[in-house]
């Protein structure tokens, strides 16, 4: 189970209000229409990248 936690009613001090970080939605990047594409690899290459997946833990989905 998490640490509860214990809330004091202490004062807070100085606060800093933060101007607005995110980018506007209309800046955000959406995602592209997928296509699906066949590709034939040899078992040697599909293992090195396998490996490199594992290297940098990514996941592989195959």
């Amino acid at each position: 189970m998490k640490k509860k936690i214990i809330y004091t009613d202490e004062p807070l001090g100085d606060i800093e209000v933060l101007t607005d970080f995110l980018p506007a939605p209309a800046e955000l990047a959406f995602r592209e229409e997928a296509i699906k594409v066949t590709l034939a690899l040899s078992k040697s290459s599909v293992d090195f990248f396998k490996s490199e997946a594992s290297k940098h833990q990514t996941p592989i989905n195959a």
